[in-house]
């Protein structure tokens, strides 16, 4: 146990598909600056999770869509910057909007999924990426383009 850490923060995390594109947002602050990685950010008091998970989306990238389900949770321990989050990951559908940077992310774009293996760094960023993605896939006729 780190005791040098403060008391873990509640976060949350949108995995927003779009056809075979995710949305990533490069960051701007630490922990993990410069990286990419899934829209998201700390729940604000009196917040439901799902409630800041679509209001971080809508701030880091002006992207609409709606949660489709919860993913998984993940303690984001970071001692070189100081923090420890419980995020709270979510898989989301596209509705609408380009995506553009906005609050702490430098950048936001649509990906392919068979790019995520290169551009993003943390692995459980790639995890959760691919189980929305396979949780996407169930039960999806793959002869049919939708």
């Amino acid at each position: 146990m780190a005791a040098s850490l403060p008391s873990p923060v509640p976060a949350v995390g949108v995995v927003c598909l779009r056809g075979e594109q995710v949305l990533l947002i490069r960051r701007g602050t630490p922990p993990r600056q410069g990286e990419w990685s899934l829209p998201g950010g700390r729940i604000e008091p009196g917040e439901r999770a799902v409630d800041a998970a679509l209001r971080e989306l809508r701030e880091e990238t002006g992207v609409e869509a709606e949660i489709a389900g919860l993913i998984d949770v993940v303690d984001g321990v970071f001692p070189e910057a100081g923090r420890h989050y419980v995020l709270i990951d979510y898989a989301a559908r596209w509705i609408s909007g380009e995506p553009v940077a906005g609050d702490d992310a430098v950048e936001a774009r649509f990906v392919a999924l068979d790019q995520v293996e290169a551009l993003v760094n943390w692995s459980e960023t790639r995890r959760i990426i691919a189980l929305a993605a396979a949780s996407r896939d169930l039960g999806r006729d793959r002869r049919s383009p939708t």
